[in-house]
């Protein structure tokens, strides 16, 4: 029961790549490794799982509790978690939801992937700068990723060297790591006909070049486990939407609900399957504009939506928010009927970032009270008549318009719900 975090200076540096390397070679030699990811992200944990056969929480410290982050942490063998964006880069006003804060909570060594691809001796202050900037935080290692040759290669580690750090790995720089992206981040693991590929061809690469022995000298004890209240479930059967349009589902929440004896019916809305009987249909969100049309014509699936309407509570989130409303307008300009449940129209024909961490209050609908949640999207909002559902602020705590509509036993707002607040 042992950890570190892989964090970088900022994006784009290889963390994804390098977690997915290091978790598909370590498992591939017996032994026992899971992954985690920092922060609300649901495409980069299916590419851990797929990586070392490992179920992947999220690890949220801006929305989750300290137990509620020691509780999804631990575990058997171990645990590589793979940080977001740069090291402290956290919500305003002060970072807190960042790598960093991670780190503080859980008490595990930071390992600095850093892509060297264009520097050579400046990787050394740059290195000396997060090894040093909060003594809370350690430094412990650092990986280099797109090395151009063993002379790159030498030149930085004679760089790094007076640092005092070692130098786990020098990943090569290889065209064949890179990896398709969209508007929300990777292309989807469920989408990669040559994902087995690679992982392997991954591992393979970091084969060569990884420290194993200090790597696990490295790593840390994980704190005890503790318990976290769990999300009471919002019915005793719960249908789930579940396929490449609808993947956007906390693993936690549905854990939760389990654990608390509710039954989940998972369906597939693009395989035109009914939804299930159920007191609670969830749909969470995922990519259904870029299934829009095939949602639509549907029938099945759509007419049973609607059917389930009179009989139980729907709840969708995000994407799933979108296909409940009259219509949906895809990246091409065409309209798409959706099932019509709320007075709601979106589109993609004219896209717009939404992005931050949110605290929304409910006083009515399925989830009431307070919640952490995120928002995350570049869908706009063409018409949304109703009441609302959610009273909303930002992460600093200031007011936003309410988000959401709740219109009978239906309702869904474009924030995933994370944790209680």
């Amino acid at each position: 029961m042992r950890g570190l975090i892989l964090a970088a200076p900022s994006s784009g540096a290889g963390k994804t790549t390098l977690t997915l390397a290091l978790l598909r070679l370590l498992s591939r030699e017996g032994l026992h490794v899971r992954g985690a990811k920092s922060g609300p992200d649901y495409i980069d944990p299916r590419f851990h799982e797929a990586a070392c056969g490992a179920p992947c929480p999220n690890l949220d410290a801006w929305a989750m509790t300290p137990a509620r982050l020691r509780s999804l942490a631990s575990g058997d063998g171990l645990l590589i978690i793979e940080g977001a964006m740069g090291l402290f880069d956290g919500a305003p006003p002060d970072g807190r939801g960042a790598v960093a804060d991670l780190a503080r909570h859980l008490d595990l060594p930071v390992v600095l992937v850093v892509d060297a691809g264009r520097m050579a001796g400046s990787i050394a202050p740059l290195v000396a700068g997060f090894a040093s900037f909060d003594p809370n935080v350690r430094v412990s290692g650092v990986m280099l990723n797109n090395v151009g040759s063993e002379r790159h290669e030498a030149m930085l580690r004679r760089a790094l060297a007076p640092l005092g750090l070692p130098v786990l790995a020098a990943l090569r720089r290889n065209p064949a790591l890179a990896q398709p992206s969209r508007h929300l981040g990777l292309v989807q693991a469920a989408e990669r006909p040559d994902l087995e590929q690679f992982l392997n061809t991954a591992a393979d690469a970091l084969a060569t070049t990884l420290d194993r022995a200090t790597l696990l000298a490295i790593a840390a004890p994980l704190p005890p486990a503790t318990t976290a209240p769990r999300l009471a479930p919002p019915a005793q059967v719960i249908a789930v939407a579940q396929d490449r349009a609808f993947g956007f589902a906390y693993p936690h929440m549905l854990a939760d609900w389990r654990a608390a004896g509710a039954e989940i019916r998972p369906f597939s809305p693009l395989a035109d399957d009914a939804v299930p009987e159920a007191g609670f249909v969830f749909l969470p969100g995922g990519y259904p504009e870029l299934h829009a049309g095939q949602l639509a014509a549907n029938h099945i699936f759509m007419q049973s939506l609607k059917n389930a309407a009179h009989s139980s509570d729907i709840y969708g989130e995000c994407g799933g928010y979108m296909v409940l409303g009259d219509g949906l307008i895809d990246a091409q300009g065409t309209q798409h009927a959706m099932a019509g449940l709320l007075p709601l129209e979106t589109s993609f024909a004219s896209r717009r970032l939404h992005l931050g961490y949110r605290t929304l209050t409910a006083t009515q609908g399925p989830f009431p009270g307070t919640w952490a949640a995120h928002e995350f999207h570049y869908a706009t909002t063409l018409r949304a008549d109703g009441p609302a559902l959610f009273a909303a602020k930002d992460a600093e705590g200031t007011a936003l318009p309410p988000m959401g509509l709740h219109l009978g036993r239906v309702s869904g707002s474009f924030a995933h719900l994370i944790d209680r607040a």
